[in-house]
């Protein structure tokens, strides 16, 4: 399991997200890749304003706020659907 979580300096929103995002990866022993947008053109054009931007896999569960329970609400539901990647990159 790989989270992803698109961030920039200088954002509250990224601020208050990543320590949520952290405690719940740590939890389900999930992998957390946090990458600025600022750092990569094509990312910033991609997310502008939208930091923070959470991926569970494949699939964007969560942008702006959102809290532990809702975060791992969001992984269970996800991780059920048949089908479901769990990694960026295509591979389990």
């Amino acid at each position: 399991m790989e989270f992803v979580l698109y961030t920039r300096h200088d954002c509250c929103l990224c601020e208050e997200m990543e320590p949520v995002v952290r405690k719940v990866s740590r939890e389900l022993g999930a992998r957390l890749t946090v990458v600025d947008v600022d750092a990569d053109p094509r990312l910033g054009e991609l997310y502008g304003t939208e930091v923070p931007v959470l991926f569970f896999g494949t699939k964007k569960i969560a942008k702006g706020r959102v809290t532990e329970r809702e975060l791992r609400d969001r992984v269970r539901r996800w991780s059920r659907r048949p089908g479901a990647i769990d990694s960026p990159s295509g591979r389990g």
